[in-house]
């Protein structure tokens, strides 16, 4: 299997996590880090569920990773996400030395693997990260997309319904 091949396999399983978010109404984000060949942390969205700002796929893929590994530095990891990272997540990448980074889908609104920056090459940090974007972009695209059209949906639903009952 070559490289490609081998970051969509991963990314299919990035896929798999944010699918868990979206059932249970959370944004579908999932991220999993790859060390020699096996997941060694996995995560998703969970914001809202927890109630935290921190809850980011990113964050907890990290956190497990540490656990597993049994250090905070993730040396020789490669994290793969379905989004690209918000600053909060960039920073904690860093931070944790992760080697690489492969993300799905861009994020206009807050992406700093390259959109609005680029804080993984930022050679003012002490540590640098390799960034891959847009693997399996399209399904990525359309997992986060078709989540946020029928959010837009039910809220117009319930707004309709709201404008009825006030009525009778």
């Amino acid at each position: 299997m070559d490289w490609k091949e081998n970051d969509q396999y991963w990314m299919k399983q990035a896929i798999r996590e944010a699918k868990r978010a979206e059932a249970l109404g959370e944004v579908p984000i999932g991220a999993v880090i790859v060390k020699d060949e096996a997941i060694i942390g996995k995560g998703y969205n969970l914001r809202e569920s927890n109630q935290v700002a921190t809850s980011h796929a990113e964050m907890t893929a990290i956190e497990k990773a540490c656990e597993t590994v049994g250090s905070w530095r993730l040396v020789d990891c490669t994290l793969y996400v379905t989004l690209e990272p918000c600053p909060m997540c960039a920073g904690a990448i860093v931070q944790s030395r992760l080697h690489r980074v492969v993300f799905g889908a861009s994020d206009p609104k807050a992406g700093c693997c390259g959109t609005l920056m680029n804080l993984l090459d930022e050679p003012r940090f002490n540590h640098q990260v390799i960034v891959t974007s847009g693997v399996v972009e399209s399904e990525c695209s359309l997992l986060l997309s078709t989540f946020f059209k029928e959010l837009r949906e039910r809220k117009k639903r319930m707004k309709r319904l709201k404008s009825r009952e006030e009525l009778t």
